[in-house]
């Protein structure tokens, strides 16, 4: 399993890298064939003073994708711990959908989960690795989906002409094809006002 930590306005010290990698140690006791995790720390100014926000996503070696993500408000030594655990237990809630839809999965609908061999040969996680929640939250047996289909007028035209539309519309993302990338591209508002746009890549 490759850790990878990365910092963004935030320095990752050998004591950072440390805890990190003593959170996640046990992944791979949890989850099947972990292809590659990564860390995003990132710290954030605000009127209050700061908040750190963490990023942990999990590549599974048959193409599925697990991404966790929490902030906490504080000083930057004390709010990165916290959100680091934060974001591991959400970790540990999604590893465990990941396990449960697999062994409930139909034919036909398994191609980017775990094998029943490959689940057989890992733990469950248990209870006292949930340190910031006081119950291991329970999943629901619910098969989802979808109810409609929409067709959406997709233009050419560059990001700035995108966002202007998009805010025009009052959505959260918005479909239109690029003029600087020639590809199909979704731009999307993120949680700190900012924007992002995700430009497709075949794995």
């Amino acid at each position: 399993m490759d850790l990878m930590i990365r910092g963004d306005n935030i320095r990752v010290t050998d004591a950072l890298k440390e805890y990190t990698e003593k959170k996640l140690g046990k992944l791979d006791r949890y989850m099947p064939n972990i292809q590659e995790v990564r860390v995003d720390l990132a710290r954030l100014s605000n009127r209050g003073g700061g908040v750190t926000s963490v990023q942990i996503t999990l590549r599974h070696m048959r193409g599925a994708i697990i991404r966790a993500e929490e902030k906490y408000n504080g000083d930057e030594s004390e709010s990165t711990q916290a959100a680091i655990n934060l974001a591991v237990d959400k970790l540990y809630r999604q590893i465990e959908r990941f396990k449960g839809k697999r062994r409930k999965s139909r034919k036909g609908r398994d191609k980017f989960l775990a094998t029943f061999e490959e689940l057989e040969t890992v733990e469950d996680i248990p209870e006292e690795e949930y340190e910031t929640y006081d119950d291991v939250p329970e999943y629901e047996d619910i098969e989802y989906e979808i109810v409609r289909r929409k067709e959406v007028p997709v233009a050419p035209m560059t990001e700035n002409d995108a966002i202007d539309q998009m805010e025009l519309l009052g959505h959260a993302f918005f479909m239109f094809y690029n003029l600087d990338t020639n590809s199909m591209n979704v731009l999307y508002r993120r949680d700190d006002g900012d924007y992002g746009v995700l430009i497709p890549n075949m794995a």
